[in-house]
């Protein structure tokens, strides 16, 4: 992982994580200040700002990656601030790893970001368009309009910094952030933690922040009037004052490492009583082994995991769509479907997506399922088909299952890939 420390070497650590799209220079305004008391770390996400770029698909994978760097380093435990993927690792660290933890600061973060769709439809445009038009469209997403027009050299800078990401580590991005959902775990969250959120965020915005605060125990709100999503860069004076006051006081205790525990003070010895205290029953005594559950006969059922993957390849909006019109009648297929075309078959190990999409693609074409295959056109951008690619199996089926069979195919796919493919403005 691509790193820098800034300020005293004997002060304590406080890691600055960055957003989807930029590098560490999206805190250079916050850092004179914030190394007054800290020694900073800020590191730059996979193949961003010139990191090295390998892909990582998950939050989880991220904070591996930056515990194990963090380890190299002889780093044990820090204050943690993180802005939207970056708020996310600082979630993830705080569920997974709270002992690492003296307190976190969560800034345009949510605990779920949009929708699972979303993200991958970005990755499906980016792949197939390269990041200019992310670039591009990234100005009005990150700050308010009067700050983009009175700071053209900002506004330049952050387009820059996207159109250098290497895409295929954007994409991986995207695809953490479609499957981070953190809302059930919010309560177990247990450092103390600041909320921060530009009051003109449209991506993840009060809103959202609201949710993080009444979700975890210790967590106070900050919104910061005249910014919106990247909100360090927007309003760095503000940003810079929030977070060294969090940080001043709010600093946890650390964890005794012979006890796991947080180190409290120790409690005042009491006198011995003067008369002797009745017989009392021992405070524990030897249980009988527990008795080992009965492990189910034959295997699992497949149907979550086959819930899963129908989401992953078609869609959460499109699976909700058909399981919420499914009654009496139907309900049945619907679950046949789930367990077996999905849990069953999909979920196998002996194919990768991307080739089941193009088995996938042949068969719809040889029955004339063309509804179905348009459905199937979009899960396999999702896969990782370039539209190219999606065309040379069509073409193939020309060859095998008929020219007739091939044209519908191909006046379905080209108004799919066009949908799909076009950058929203």
């Amino acid at each position: 992982m691509q790193y820098r420390f800034d300020g005293p070497e004997d002060a304590p650590v406080l890691i600055l994580g960055p957003s989807l799209g930029t590098t560490w220079h999206m805190w250079d305004r916050q850092v004179p200040e914030l190394t007054k008391q800290w020694r900073v770390f800020r590191f730059d996400l996979p193949g961003h700002g010139g990191a090295p770029a390998h892909p990582a698909g998950s939050v989880a994978d991220l904070t591996a990656r930056l515990l194990a760097t963090l380890e190299a380093l002889g780093v044990q435990r820090f204050g943690y601030a993180g802005c939207a993927l970056g708020g996310a690792v600082g979630i993830e660290l705080a569920l997974r790893h709270p002992e690492r933890l003296a307190s976190l600061a969560l800034i345009a973060a949510s605990p779920r970001f949009g929708t699972a769709d979303e993200f991958r439809r970005r990755g499906v445009v980016v792949r197939t368009n390269g990041l200019d038009p992310i670039a591009r469209s990234a100005p009005e997403r990150w700050f308010t309009g009067g700050f983009a027009a009175a700071q053209p050299a900002i506004t330049e800078w952050a387009v820059q910094m996207v159109r250098t990401t290497d895409p295929g580590c954007y994409i991986a991005a995207c695809e953490a952030l479609a499957s981070f959902d953190a809302r059930a775990g919010l309560g177990s969250v247990g450092v103390p933690t600041l909320v921060l959120v530009g009051s003109e965020d449209q991506v993840t915005g009060p809103a959202e922040a609201r949710t993080l605060v009444a979700g975890i125990p210790d967590a106070r709100l900050a919104v910061v009037p005249g910014a919106s999503h990247l909100v360090p860069v927007e309003q760095p004076a503000a940003v810079t004052d929030l977070l060294v006051r969090h940080f001043s006081t709010a600093w946890q205790p650390g964890f005794d490492t012979a006890t796991g525990h947080v180190a409290m003070p120790a409690a005042a010895v009491k006198p011995a009583p003067a008369v002797a205290p009745p017989q009392q029953s021992p405070v524990a005594e030897i249980a009988p082994p527990p008795v080992a559950p009965q492990q189910p006969q034959g295997r699992p059922d497949p149907y979550d995991a086959g819930l899963k993957v129908r989401r992953e390849v078609l869609g959460d909006a499109h699976v909700d769509g058909v399981l919420a019109e499914a009654d009496a009648f139907s309900g049945d297929f619907q679950e046949l479907v789930t367990r077996y075309a999905w849990g069953e078959v999909w979920d196998r190990p002996g194919l990768d997506r991307r080739t089941r999409s193009c088995v996938a693609l042949t068969a719809l074409v040889a029955g004339g399922h063309l509804e179905e295959l348009a459905l199937h056109v979009r899960a396999a951008l999702r896969n990782g088909l370039t539209p190219d690619e999606i065309k040379e199996v069509l073409l193939q089926t020309a060859v095998y299952c008929g020219v007739p069979a091939a044209s519908s195919a191909f006046r379905v796919a080209q108004q799919v890939v066009r949908e799909e493919t076009t950058p929203q403005e």
